[in-house]
């Protein structure tokens, strides 16, 4: 299996997407073809913060994450690398994409001169969670969200 990681680019836009929408959580909160998440990604890939990978397996989009980079005053002023949206095709999971992809993530981070590389994952998400702790991460805060109402349509 030859696995190549890079930049996500305009057009990976509907593979992520549908990779996105398909478990149980994203089936409920993505839609497809929704013209919102183009204009999403141009956002994304105009801030030098932020790195939408993808995974390509023989030329095809495979799997994908988000890496953001948080600078902070805590930690005597130090860059948080935070990683987002974790996902592999149905049929391409199980085979070590994700972390392959993950350890890309933290060593991206760790060139970039990050203090710490951390995430979220919903707590129905047991499988994941196990995944996480096999590379290294602890479940050592709590993470709360507050939903807000879409100031955008799609948003």
């Amino acid at each position: 299996m030859n696995t190549t990681i890079r930049r996500a680019r305009s057009e990976d836009v509907p593979a992520i997407v549908a990779m996105l929408a398909d478990d149980p959580l994203g089936a409920t909160r993505e839609s497809p073809g929704d013209p919102a998440y183009a204009s999403a990604f141009a956002e994304i890939d105009r801030d030098e913060r932020q790195y939408l990978a993808v995974a390509e397996v023989d030329g095809e989009v495979v799997a994908t994450l988000q890496l953001t980079f948080i600078p902070g005053l805590s930690r005597r002023g130090g860059t948080r690398a935070l990683i987002e949206a974790v996902r592999v095709r149905a049929d391409r999971r199980a085979a070590g994409l994700g972390g392959e992809l993950t350890r890309w993530a933290v060593d991206r981070a760790r060139e970039a001169g990050a203090i710490m590389v951390q995430l979220t994952s919903d707590a129905s998400r047991t499988d994941a969670h196990r995944f996480y702790e096999s590379l290294g991460f602890t479940a050592s805060h709590v993470g709360m969200k507050l939903a807000l109402s879409p100031s955008r349509p799609g948003a």
